[in-house]
This record gives structure tokens, C-alpha cells and sequence, in this order.
């Protein structure tokens, strides 16, 4: 593998880490703009499965990509990272109170 592939993949994996990392950080303003409903707060309990997700995925792949190793496999806990909170986000919309 010539260096060049190996450094575009790397990019990619930076890509994809940074795009999970945002979608971690927007989902904070999200739950602290959603309506009180009843007030107890219960809200942000939905930061923990989001955040287990980010130290499960994003946080290796960071890794990986600082230390430049793997850059494919990154790659893939990326975008299995990205599928993650996508399922957990669609089931998460469902309990939000709405306004």
C-alpha cells in the first residue's frame, strides 16, 4: 500500500471519527432545548447511551487515527459507530416530549 492510499483512508477515518464526535456534541444542545414535560429532568439520561456509544467508537478511532494505525478498520468502527446512533437517535425522538 503506497503511502498516498494510506493517508487518504486516514483522512477518511478523520472524516467519519469527526462527524460521530459533532453528531455526540449536537445531541447536548438538543436535550437541553427539548420541552421540560413533566420536569423531573429524565431527559439527560439520554446522554449516557450516547456517550457510551462515543467512548465505544469514536474515542478508538480518534485514537487509531492520531497514532495512524489501521486506518480501514477505523473506518469501519466509524461508520459502525455513526449506525449506532442512528438507532439509539431515532428511538431516543420517539420519548422526547414534544412541544
Amino acid at each position: 500500500m503506497t503511502v498516498s492510499t494510506s493517508a487518504n483512508f486516514r483522512k477518511i477515518a478523520a472524516f467519519v471519527a469527526a462527524a460521530g464526535t459533532l453528531f455526540w456534541l449536537y445531541t447536548f444542545y438538543f436535550i437541553a432545548h427539548v420541552p421540560p414535560g413533566d420536569g423531573t429532568g429524565f431527559q439527560w439520561l439520554a446522554v449516557f447511551p450516547l456517550g457510551m456509544i462515543f467512548v465505544l467508537f469514536f474515542a478508538p478511532a480518534w485514537l487509531l487515527v492520531a497514532i495512524g494505525r489501521l486506518p480501514r478498520f477505523t473506518i469501519v468502527v466509524g461508520l459502525c459507530g455513526l449506525i449506532a446512533f442512528a438507532i439509539i437517535w431515532a428511538q431516543l425522538l420517539n420519548e422526547f416530549p414534544k412541544s
